[in-house]
């Protein structure tokens, strides 16, 4: 019978980081959080509970590194692009493909879970299809003919 892999601690996970060539720094705007970077593409990690042997969690999932943030991935539909608290970029293809190998790479590594659809390219943060916006608008609840009315 196949043994369940375990998953590596927070500190061993960060250990293994290290050794893998990956600068880890700790990251002032979450709690625990560690920026993991490389090759210009970063990710944050937390420790997923309290306890001293859990494993490591995304707080932050993998994006470009622009000017100390990490980029969240938008795709409109027609094109993706890196999107942080300032700037709005359109993404190029180097840009895509650093950010897949990073995010197989560290998933790996930690020992997170890898999906197929995730790994057969790079998904994205957000979906703002062009064509969708305004459709959220409320719409009026629907007559009710069996319902009373003030006339009757």
């Amino acid at each position: 019978m196949a043994k369940t892999p375990t998953k590596p601690s927070f500190d061993q996970a960060l250990a293994i980081l290290r050794l893998h060539s990956f600068d880890v720094t700790p990251f002032a705007g979450v709690a625990n959080g560690v920026l993991a970077s490389k090759h210009g593409v970063a990710a944050v990690l937390v420790p997923e509970s309290q306890g001293k042997d859990a494993p490591a969690a995304f707080a932050i999932h993998p994006g470009v590194l622009v000017r100390g943030e990490v980029a969240r991935l938008l795709d409109r539909g027609y094109q993706k692009f890196i999107k942080t608290s300032k700037y709005e970029l359109p993404a190029t293809a180097s840009q895509l493909q650093a950010i897949h190998t990073f995010s197989e790479e560290l998933k790996l590594l930690i020992g997170d879970v890898s999906l197929y659809n995730e790994s057969l390219g790079t998904t994205s943060d957000l979906y703002e299809y062009d064509r969708l916006q305004g459709r959220e608008v409320e719409q009026p609840a629907p007559v009710q003919p069996w319902a009373l009315t003030d006339g009757h």
